[in-house]
This record gives structure tokens, sequence and C-alpha cells, in this order.
């Protein structure tokens, strides 16, 4: 895989070995990471989640963690996806694939997520008030329930990707 350094078209967040999760905005001050005076985390917690995502209630609403692998991961709104870079040789080519995956792939899971507005992506050991100061990315989504899937699909003989798509319900 390319450094992040050398990725050139989008904001790439990645973790220190463990999940990311997507918390909603407005209950980022609710999620302790890694501090934590409890026994178990928020970052525990966000790493028992199985499989390619899944949700834990935050203040009164749930965020989305993005488990499996800690790949980089960005946003492509256009397809309404999280891209999770498992091997490529470049962004570009990353990138060049995603339609094929996304047509081709085997989507293997669905949750509902509702969701307030916009979420911030970012390492679950962090605490979601010390998200700003930290790798991030601010998701532009509308408040609203989604249909959240997800696949795991190789576009090309050297690209596989991690796909967590949402779907907005009832639009």
């Amino acid at each position: 895989m390319a450094r992040i350094e050398d990725h050139g078209v989008l904001e790439w967040v990645e973790s220190g070995g463990g999940p990311l999760i997507a918390v909603p905005e407005v209950v980022l001050p609710f999620w302790a990471g890694a501090d934590s005076e409890e026994l178990d985390t928020d970052y525990d917690r966000a790493c028992e989640v199985a499989g390619y995502a899944g949700l834990l209630p935050v203040g009164d609403s749930a965020a989305l963690v993005l488990g499996d692998e800690p790949a980089a991961t960005s946003y492509l709104p256009e397809h309404g996806t999280f891209v999770r870079w498992s091997a490529a040789e470049s962004e570009r080519e990353l990138l060049a694939g995603v339609p094929a995956a996304l047509e081709g792939a085997v989507w293997e899971q669905e949750l509902r997520w509702d969701v307030p507005g916009p979420v911030v992506l970012f390492d679950s050991a962090w605490p979601g008030g010390e998200a700003d100061r930290q790798e991030h990315l601010k998701v532009p989504l509308a408040a609203g329930s989604y249909t959240v899937r997800t696949a795991y699909a190789q576009p090309g003989p050297e690209t596989w990707v991690g796909l967590v798509q949402l779907r907005p319900l009832g639009r």
C-alpha cells in the first residue's frame, strides 16, 4: 500500500491499530475512547465489534464502528460509501476500481443506523472531544435513517477494498 503521504485526492484516516469509528458530531463528548475510569472502555467496546461494521450506543445516539482491519479509510459522498484501502499501488488505482467494486460487491451485512446529522470518523482509541486535534474526517450526513451494508471486493488483480455503504431510508 502507498504511504498516506502519497495520497492525493482524498483525506484518509488511519488508526493506531484498532477500529475506526464514525460518531455523530452532537455526541462526540460522550465518546471516551481508551480514556475511561470504567473497566471496559469505549475503545474496548469498539474492539469487540465483530465483522466489517457494527453500532455502539453513544449518548442518545449510536456510532458506527468500522471493524475487521485498521485500513486507511475515506468517504466518497457520490457513492455514500466509506472506502477502506486494503491493497492498491496508488490512490488513483484504488479509486478507479471503486465503481466495479460497488457493482460486483457481495453485500454481507445490513444494519439500520439513525443519525442526527454530520458524523466524525476517527481512531476509536481517542476521546471524541479530542477528535478535531487528531486525524479525522467530517462526513456531512443529513439527519435520518440509513441502511448500512458492507462488503469486501477485489476490483483488480492487485486491488482490494472494503466498502461500507450508507443508503438513506425513506427518501
